[in-house]
């Protein structure tokens, strides 16, 4: 099983206002049409989610009781959500909005509890489930942003994930120098590198992802679309992050 995380700088413009990339949508869809195995899509904000939670001073950490601000920013997500199950319909793919706002929480710490019973019944009936960077309700905050690389770690713990992909704008993990790093053991191989996103971004920038991926049991992969293809055929474009050498 593989799960996927499409960035939203990828499907989306990110420097306009709920513009959708249409190109590289089309592109990421096509290559997720010929994958041949049990698969699950997550995509990011881009231009949808991420405008809409700053427009309402909400983040990865802070929060709203405000239930208008909450719907404003699920609806946005909801919208880039739709595009992109249609995108892959068109391409043959099974499927199926999955919006966390319904069923995933996270507590006071901010520790995210996604239940994927549901998740697994999907793909054992031959559905591709596709979840997206939503609000969600948070103890003591009201709702707060559950990124996509958030959800993406939380599949790969409760799931049988074999392979976990981060499909972004960057051919992976940029140096000093703005080379690709091969791998990434520990947080400070490239502490001095990463940082916050050039574009609006609610959810903390490559430094968050990094993070995130490094905890998790499997090996990630962080690409560029034009690496999409490889990652599906099982080889390791871009930046190896955590996990076993492969």
């Amino acid at each position: 099983m593989i799960v996927l995380k499409l960035g939203g700088s990828v499907v989306t413009d990110k420097d306009g206002r709920e513009a959708i990339d249409e190109a590289a949508l089309e592109a990421a869809a096509a290559a997720v049409g010929d994958y041949d195995g049990d698969i699950v899509v997550v995509h990011g904000g881009g231009s949808f989610g991420h405008p809409a939670a700053a427009d309402r001073g909400v983040s990865a950490t802070a929060g709203t009781r405000d239930a208008s601000d909450a719907v404003a920013v699920h609806d946005a997500m909801g919208r880039l959500n739709a595009a992109v199950v249609e995108r892959l319909d068109a391409y043959g793919v099974a499927a199926l909005p999955v919006r966390p706002l319904s069923f995933a929480r996270k507590s006071g710490e901010g520790d995210l509890t996604l239940p994927t019973d549901g998740v697994a019944a999907m793909l054992a009936e031959g559905f591709t489930p596709v979840l997206h960077g939503d609000v969600v309700v948070t103890e003591g905050r009201g709702v707060t942003v559950a990124s996509g690389d958030a959800l993406v770690a939380a599949l790969a713990r409760d799931l049988p994930v074999e392979r976990v992909g981060l499909c972004s704008t960057v051919s992976g993990v940029l140096d000093e120098d703005g080379d690709v790093v091969a791998r990434i053991e520990a947080f400070a191989d490239v502490a001095a590198a990463v940082g916050a996103s050039e574009s609006t971004d609610v959810t903390g920038g490559m430094a968050a992802k990094v993070r995130a991926l490094l905890d998790l049991p499997v090996t990630a992969h962080v690409f560029g679309l034009d690496g999409l293809d490889a990652f599906l055929a099982g080889e390791s474009p871009g930046t190896a992050v955590g996990g076993a050498d492969e």
